[in-house]
């Protein structure tokens, strides 16, 4: 059995490698404040001491999130930008409201939601500007509870180059975090995605992380049925985020 600082060394070899098959020279990540991007970019400064890239998002963001993003960046050194992604996004979402509107096909109920995801998809669409210019690869910060879940963005952030951390429950990314040094302001905050205020994942998700730990590695049994049912629910209807894009057969 590795100990967990093997673990941590042989997925930075990892990262290396996947940049390498790639024909890149570093790898850059998101980093939100939360502790997966906290993790994700610890990982890849220690693969990459002069190439790799944290970058901080700011779309109607809170200011406790780009403060905690600072503690990441300045916790490992990594070369950092910041981009203000507020007006880009604005413009977006209110050309498709405002087009929507004139064919009387908008719904107000999916307007929350939506510009949750848009601001997710133009961070990466901005993430991925930074990488292309300096030939880098995109890391995603999902764990294993959010790829068991689908609580990620289609081609928002689910939309990388590689997954450094999707085998970790969210448990065990705790215990890296511990182990790489991160901050404990970090540790000890709760996850969110920062989509509006006073939203969490858990809260949003309507179970626990522990739980989804459970359902992960396969301890069911000790799961109540209510957040199984939630988990299982979850689980099925963001298959379609798990699979490649889907493709007719050759009709002939």
């Amino acid at each position: 059995m590795l100990t967990r600082r093997e673990q941590i060394d042989k997925t930075i070899e990892w990262i290396k490698e996947m940049t390498a098959k790639a024909h890149c020279k570093g790898v850059a990540v998101g980093v939100s404040g939360g502790i997966d991007s906290a993790v994700v970019a610890y990982l890849i400064k220690e693969a990459f001491p002069d190439n790799s890239v944290g970058v901080i998002m700011n779309i109607k963001s809170n200011p406790q999130d780009k403060e905690d993003g600072m503690k990441v960046i300045n916790g490992c050194n990594i070369e950092h930008l910041e981009l203000t992604l507020d007006e880009p996004e604005k413009l977006i979402l209110d050309q498709v409201t405002d087009q929507l509107k004139e064919k009387n096909i908008y719904s107000e109920d999916s307007l929350k939601m939506t510009d949750a995801n848009l601001r997710a998809r133009v961070r990466m669409g901005a993430l991925y500007a930074v990488a292309n210019n300096l030939g880098y690869l995109v890391a995603g910060t999902d764990n294993a509870a959010e790829m068991y879940t689908g609580y990620f963005t289609k081609y928002g952030d689910g939309g990388v180059d590689m997954l450094p951390i999707a085998n970790l429950p969210k448990s065990e990314v705790y215990e890296w975090a511990k182990e790489l040094g991160i901050h404990d302001d970090l540790i000890n905050k709760a996850p969110s995605a920062g989509l509006w205020e006073g939203q969490t994942d858990e809260n949003e998700m309507g179970t626990t992380y522990n739980y989804i730990d459970m359902v992960v590695s396969g301890n069911r049994e000790n799961v109540p049925e209510k957040d199984l049912e939630i988990i299982e629910r979850l689980h099925r209807v963001s298959e379609h985020k798990r699979v490649p894009v889907p493709k007719p057969p050759i009709f002939k």
